[in-house]
């Protein structure tokens, strides 16, 4: 009885993947459509595609009314717009195929024992839009995270110089 009971849960579970499978195949071919369009004083407008790339810059008729360094900003300005508007659009598109995810079991669910990877899964940091030289990246948290990790209690060794060729006795 508890057999067939498995099976039966179990061919639940490969037919709501078979669906989760088309409902991605269509999440993704719905993505690749998507594209954005952010305008800046009315005389650059920038447009990007699903991943966030300039796949088009217009400027104005009055484009030279700007400073160089205005032009440049209002650019960066619209570009960063356009790729927060596909990104929050792409999320939207999204949702549909987390709610489904969030309906199956997960593995750990299904195997006993098993512990949950999803728990495991490092969160994404928040990706900076500041420019290169901006303060706000002199200091990272990986920087933060490599001094966590550096060992204090080793023994410095001085390095053995060798001939490091092919014929080294340490092949």
């Amino acid at each position: 009885m508890t057999n067939e009971f498995a099976k039966a849960e179990m061919l639940s579970v490969l037919d709501e993947v078979q669906q989760q499978m088309r409902v991605i195949a269509r999440v993704q071919r719905d993505r690749a459509q998507l594209t954005a369009t952010a305008t800046i004083r009315k005389q650059v407008t920038v447009t990007v595609n699903a991943d966030g790339v300039v796949i088009e810059t217009k400027f104005g008729s009055a484009i030279e009314e700007l400073t160089y360094p205005e032009i440049a900003k209002a650019v960066t300005d619209a570009a960063q717009q356009a790729a927060a508007d596909v990104s929050r659009r792409g999320q939207e598109l999204m949702s549909t195929l987390r709610d489904r995810r969030a309906r199956l079991p997960k593995l750990s669910d299904l195997v006993e024992g098993m512990p949950d990877l999803g728990a495991a899964i490092p969160v994404a940091p928040v990706v900076s839009t500041a420019p290169p030289s901006a303060r706000e990246r002199s200091t990272t948290e990986s920087d933060e995270e490599s001094k966590a990790l550096r060992f204090t209690d080793v023994e410095a060794v001085d390095p053995v110089e060798r001939d490091r060729g092919v014929t080294d006795s340490g092949w």
